[in-house]
């Protein structure tokens, strides 16, 4: 069982990880994955909730069971909790700068009355502690970090700022002689609250895409029941009720139009700008704009059935899931407070004690090191860039199911296209009927009723035709399909089949005399049909399936990135190789007259020879091998088996996307990179100085007052790096200096 959760009360990295340790522990608890930056924890297993709640709870902090209200209320709660940090830092600020002044003034020539000067002391006493009021969380959950034997980030700070608070409150009324240290406590308790009122600001930014989502739906339906048109709450709204949608208000449920006509914009669920016509008979999703007519619904899918809803739970997965990479990371950020304290504790026993400096400069070393560590960093460095790379992915109609699917996506160097409604329409029309002595209207009607009970796309195209023509269709009997093949059934007491020319050969059945139809249907890239009676046949039907006007490009993108670009068909080669030829593919690239159970056998055989492959498929028959394949992407408007077998999913159904979903999974990865470099660089950097490591050489200190600012702006760097991913497909100068 999988259980989604919002956390309430964590503060840095070091806090998701010391709950997550603590999960995994729980028996009955097979893996937990709790996300700082979305608030999220996601768990699977058998443990009861109450327990996992307990848990948690028992480290002083709250879960609270993921629901739509719960969803309504964390936003609140994320809104309330960016105020209450502005606050602090006004609060925080109004003290701290006169008091900045006072303990700096002396350095720049100011000079103070008698009154402040013999009292000055205390004037700072009383000035920094509504400061250390405003931080109080820093000693509240440092405090509760140490009982739990879990330290976190606020243990670090909570203990430097501490330090240099208590130190000069003995200095001013213990009388133990030496400076104090109020400025410093307060000016770096106000920049690291400046820093986490500006890292959640910026975490708001960056899951604005999936806020949009959210707030797409409206919040009532306008539905006629018992012959009435009444306003209703969207929740009360089921399948089968008749929904009225007027000019500029937005579709509340999934359905099927039954009267009226408008055009709908569904660029917000689809990315597509373009608005659409809707006419009788055609689907409408939730979420998206009536711009001019009024039409009338039924529905069809409702609440979390939605189109609307399935995309916002596929990119809350991705955005709550983590890469490969990630995995360091969290090795690391599980470590760090206690190995950051062990180094403070170490640094300021060397310095004291061996090295036989001051105990005020031991000190200063002691707090520097506190203050400048940051596991935020690390902890914000992959997660932010995922919700801003699925978030963007969502706006433009690609839906990425997993943060894995990104580092996997990155490596492709192969794809392969399923030809049917992937890069053809899956729209196929008999184009002529071909006859030898028979009446064309007699072997067409045949075929039709022998194909009246099955559901492939050519067999549709052929009873189309019958009906287009007004034959008569009659019900077969002993109807068979053969995968892949073909088809037989008993039509008016005579055995009628109807296949490829493959399934002639392998029934030994002569086409003699449709020899120069069936060139002439294979070199325009036409699928040949033959319909046999009695071992004997009859006809050829030359069916087509016009080419996607954007299949061309799509594959003239991926080839100009450097990816080799396969189409795979049940088709004979002769036709498929044609088809290719129309889109750019190369003829050696044709994966021919394979079965759709040999799909995956394909795929395979491409990964054996070192190929990294997408499979790009819309078919039930695509489902093996688009979850054999490296990576899976399926057409959105396909089957419900082939979207859940891909990893991503193409909303539009747009084959350029499939380019489009590759570049943004490689430039999601790049941020990634980026991140984490400059969050590892930071630490790497300035922890060592800190320390104090260049003094003997060069009589460099790292001045706590810095060092608070250095770790509150490290978390807002890399947050701001991630929100460039806004401007997608743009790349910054950084982003061309780090691929």
């Amino acid at each position: 069982m999988i259980s989604e959760f919002e956390v309430i009360g964590m503060h840095c990295a070091s806090c998701a990880a010391n709950i997550e340790k603590k999960l995994k522990k729980l028996d009955g608890v097979n893996s937990a994955n709790v996300n700082f930056a979305t608030r999220n924890a996601v768990i699977e297993g058998t443990a009861p909730i109450e327990k996992i709640k307990e848990a948690v709870t028992s480290a002083g902090y709250t879960l609270v069971e993921k629901t739509a209200e719960s969803v309504k209320q964390s936003a609140n709660a994320e809104e309330k909790e960016i105020q209450e940090y502005k606050l602090k830092v006004i609060l925080a600020a109004i003290f701290s700068i006169p008091l900045l002044v006072l303990a700096m003034g002396g350095f720049v020539g100011i000079i103070f009355p008698d009154i402040i000067a013999s009292n000055l002391f205390y004037i700072e006493f009383l000035l920094s502690f509504p400061v250390m009021y405003a931080g109080r969380e820093f000693f509240t959950r440092g405090a509760r970090g140490i009982i739990n034997k879990m330290p976190t980030m606020d243990t670090l700070v909570g203990i430097g700022v501490g330090a240099a608070f208590l130190y000069s409150t003995a200095v001013t009324f213990a009388g133990i002689g030496g400076e104090a240290y109020y400025e410093i406590a307060a000016v770096v308790a106000t920049f690291i609250l400046l820093g986490r009122f500006l890292e959640a600001r910026a975490r708001g930014s960056a899951s604005e895409a999936i806020k949009k989502l959210m707030g797409l739906a409206p919040k009532t339906a306008l539905v006629i029941r018992n012959k009435k048109e009444i306003e209703i709450p969207i929740e009360q709204v089921v399948v089968g009720d008749l929904v009225i949608v007027k000019p500029g208000e937005k579709m509340p449920v999934d359905g099927v139009v039954i009267s009226g006509e408008s055009t709908v914009d569904e660029s917000m669920v689809t990315g597509e700008s373009m608005p659409v016509t809707k006419r009788k008979g055609d689907a409408v999703v939730a979420g998206t704009v009536n711009e001019h007519g009024s039409i009338t619904f039924k529905a069809r899918k409702v609440g979390k059935d939605t189109l609307l809803a399935q995309i916002i739970k596929l990119v809350e997965q991705a955005q709550n899931s983590k890469p490969p990479i990630q995995k360091l990371v969290d090795q690391i950020s599980a470590v760090f407070v206690p190995v950051v304290a062990v180094i403070a504790v170490v640094a300021f026993v060397y310095w004291y004690f061996i090295a036989g400096q001051t105990f005020l400069f031991a000190l200063t070393i002691f707090i520097s090191i506190l203050i400048v560590a940051c596991p935020c960093a690390l902890g914000l460095a992959t997660p932010t860039a995922i919700i801003m790379g699925t978030g963007k992915g969502a706006e433009k109609g690609i839906l990425i199911k997993s943060a894995a699917a990104l580092e996997v996506a990155k490596k492709v160097n192969a794809v392969i296209f399923d030809k049917t409604g992937t890069l053809t329409k899956g729209e196929p029309e008999v184009i002529d009927v071909y006859t030898l002595g028979e009446k064309r209207q007699v072997v067409l009607a045949l075929a039709a009723s022998a194909e009246s009970r099955s559901e492939h796309p050519l067999a549709e195209s052929i009873v189309n035709k019958a009906k287009e023509e007004k034959l008569a269709i009659t019900e077969p009997k002993q109807f068979k399909a053969i995968s892949g093949k073909g088809i037989t059934a008993t039509v008016k007491g005579k055995k009628v089949t109807v296949g490829s020319p493959s399934l002639m050969k392998e029934l030994k059945i002569s086409t003699d005399g449709f020899e120069e139809a069936l060139d002439e249907t294979e070199e325009n890239g036409r699928t040949g049909v033959f319909i046999v009676v009695n071992k004997k046949a009859i006809g050829l039907i030359s069916i087509a399936d016009a080419v996607k006007e954007t299949s061309k490009e799509a594959v003239e993108k991926l080839k100009g990135s450097g990816i080799e670009v396969y189409m795979i068909t049940g088709d004979n080669e002769r036709t498929a190789k044609a088809i290719a030829g129309q889109v750019g593919i190369s003829p050696s690239n044709v994966l021919a007259h394979v079965l759709p159970q040999n799909k995956a056998d394909k795929v395979k055989e491409l990964q054996a020879n070192g190929k990294v492959v997408a499979m790009v498929g819309d078919g039930i028959n695509d489902s093996p091998a688009l979850a054999q394949s490296d990576l899976g992407i399926a057409m959105g408007s396909g089957t419900d088996v082939a979207m859940e077998s891909g990893q991503i999913v193409l909303v539009k159904s747009d084959v350029r996307d499939v380019a489009t979903a590759i570049d943004l999974s490689k430039y999601t990865v790049a941020k990634i990179k980026q991140n984490l470099f400059w969050a590892f660089g930071y630490n790497v950097i300035l922890i060592p100085v800190a320390v104090g490591v260049a003094y003997p050489f060069y009589g460099v200190l790292l001045n706590p007052l810095f060092a608070g600012a250095a770790m509150a702006l490290s978390s807002v760097s890399v947050v701001s790096n991630a929100l460039t991913m806004k401007w997608y497909p743009k790349r910054t100068v950084l982003d061309k200096l780090f691929k």
